[in-house]
């Protein structure tokens, strides 16, 4: 069995892995064991394991699709199980699309739902794989419209297979990755190339967004038609912002013809440029290059203008300040069809965690977490690169209006901006590092810390954030349970308390500034299209492979 050295681990000249495999069943079943783990696949299919220190993928004749992962032994992906019929029974299931909240079962068959309320245990056969999920919530699959994967072209930060993992891990069963790779997918053929690979590697739903413009250089527009026909969902030139007016009035127009929403990273060049925090107090105080909230809203106003002017559809990425709240607002209200979207570090942190622990917690930190017994509040230094994003960390006051645009529904959308980077390129000082943080593990337990359990939100509306509102903006048949819709399921314990530690995560990278910090809300079990992908417990296994 080959082990790809696609990680410095696995390169050394002995491996610090013996594995073997035993067939169960040469039709039906593969067991690979080493010394640390066991796990379980289907025939035909391949497993990506991930672990504290990298990735391992197992390409052979007999498996050459998506496997699963498992995480320091404790967690388990599971996607190559052979199984989509299922029984969820005893939780609460939420569906924002269908106004559903009550406590019931739901049957999966073949991958589809096939029931849902309390004669579905009954409908179900006998030997049905069963999952109880008593005193947890079951919604739609959870769905990330902003996730940076790296591929191709920046491995050494994440792949496919390692960033679809942190997805599953995360409770997200679709994620749409942006186009800013090396090189960007500007055309039909890496278009082919992510949907080729993350058919054989993901565990979870990988959309792919096409550029605006030919190497996102904010000059030519590329072939936006093209790009639809080879299955992209959006246009975006994220990480990138379209400069010239004229050029992004024409994507607009071809955005309209090929009825492709146009997502926008908004960032005037000129107000913002060199800036590498929030223009304001800590900025001064800490000696650094200010980002003004005007560079953000300069572009949020070009793009209510042009949505009006063209009458195609707008999606402002990561909003980060009050002005751009209340440009939205009132843009939505006159019926412009232009929509926004938060992120969880917008609406948790701001710029005075630069400042360092200390500060933050004295200040706009102050309440912000409950300390648990035998968990201290976590620390860390003034100048954390891992405090360094696009756009930016805000004052109080933005965080503030953020949240209440999810909450009033001027931000319809919650999504993470992963952005994985190497360890030693944000080990460097603060001016030089790259901007950006991974999310898919914590986005979903920040959204539950800072609007449900604060009580600014129902558990129906907030879900509703993360599923039927992206599902709408992308034209996508999901973020439903209704009858025969794909079984794209997310179990979600709200009160679980929990941290994450760098030795967890799924991500190939390190960069996230949340680590030790302790949390309240996970996603326990993550189903795509009927196959549990991610579990906390190795629950819904066939019985001849339980153990």
């Amino acid at each position: 069995m080959g082990i790809e050295p696609t990680w410095p681990a696995w390169k050394a000249g002995t491996l610090p892995l013996s594995y073997t495999r035993t067939e169960k069943n040469s039709k039906d079943w593969v067991r690979v064991v080493n010394a640390e783990h066991e796990f379980a696949l289907s025939a035909g299919k391949c497993l990506a394991v991930a672990n504290g220190e990298g990735v391992v993928r197992f390409p052979t004749p007999l498996l050459r699709k998506t496997g699963g992962c498992a995480l320091n032994g404790a967690a388990w992906c599971v996607g190559s199980q052979g199984m989509n019929s299922l029984l969820l029974t005893g939780g609460r299931v939420i569906d924002p699309a269908s106004n559903r909240d009550e406590v019931t079962d739901v049957w999966v068959k073949d991958g589809k739902i096939a029931a849902i309320g309390h004669d579905a245990a009954n409908a179900a056969p006998r030997d049905v794989k069963r999952l109880d999920v008593e005193g947890q919530v079951v919604c739609p699959g959870l769905i990330d419209i902003h996730t940076h994967l790296r591929e191709p072209g920046q491995s050494a930060k994440e792949t496919i297979a390692t960033g679809s993992a942190a997805a599953a891990r995360g409770g997200f069963t679709t994620i749409v990755c942006m186009p800013n790779t090396s090189p960007a997918i500007d055309n039909s053929g890496t278009v082919a190339l992510i949907h080729e690979r993350a058919a054989s590697q993901s565990s979870v739903n990988i959309l792919v967004a096409g550029a605006i413009t030919k190497n996102l250089a904010g000059e030519e527009l590329a072939p936006i038609g093209s790009l639809k026909r080879a299955g992209v969902v959006a246009i975006t030139d994220d990480g990138h912002c379209v400069q010239n007016n004229e050029v992004m009035r024409r994507a607009l127009e071809y955005a309209k013809m090929f009825d492709l929403p146009l997502m926008d990273h908004c960032q005037d060049y000129a107000l913002v440029s060199e800036g590498v925090m929030h223009e304001g107090y800590w900025s001064i105080a800490l000696g650094l290059r200010g980002w003004p909230a005007a560079g953000e809203e300069m572009i949020v106003g070009r793009n209510i203008l042009l949505a009006e002017a063209t009458g195609a559809r707008v999606h402002c990425q990561h909003i980060s300040t009050a002005g751009s709240v209340s440009l939205l607002r009132e843009a939505r209200k006159r019926g412009i069809p232009i929509s926004g979207e938060a992120c969880p570090h917008h609406f948790t942190l701001t710029d005075a965690a630069i400042a360092g622990s200390e500060r933050f917690w004295q200040a706009d930190g102050a309440g912000l977490l409950t300390e648990r017994q035998g968990i201290a509040m976590p620390g860390w230094p003034a100048y954390d690169t891992n405090f360094k994003m696009n756009p930016p960390l805000r004052s109080a006051r933005d965080r503030e209006a953020i949240l209440e645009g999810v909450v009033d529904g001027t931000l319809e959308i919650v999504c993470s901006d992963h952005a994985p980077h190497c360890d030693y390129e944000k080990e460097v000082e603060f001016d030089y590092a790259p901007f950006g943080i991974t999310g898919l593990e914590t986005e979903l337990t920040l959204s539950l810390m800072q609007l449900y359990h604060t009580k600014r939100m129902d558990l129906p509306a907030l879900i509703s954030r993360f599923t039927i509102h992206p599902a709408r903006l992308l034209n996508l048949p999901k973020g439903t349970l209704e009858i025969g819709a794909e079984a794209d399921i997310t179990v979600i314990d709200p009160d679980r308390e929990w941290t994450l530690e760098p030795g967890q995560t799924a991500s190939k990278s390190r960069n996230c500034p949340f680590f030790g910090w302790p949390l309240r809300g996970k996603a326990t079990a993550t189903i795509v299209k009927g196959r549990v992908v991610w579990a906390e417990q190795f629950a819904a296994q066939p019985a001849a492979m339980a153990h």
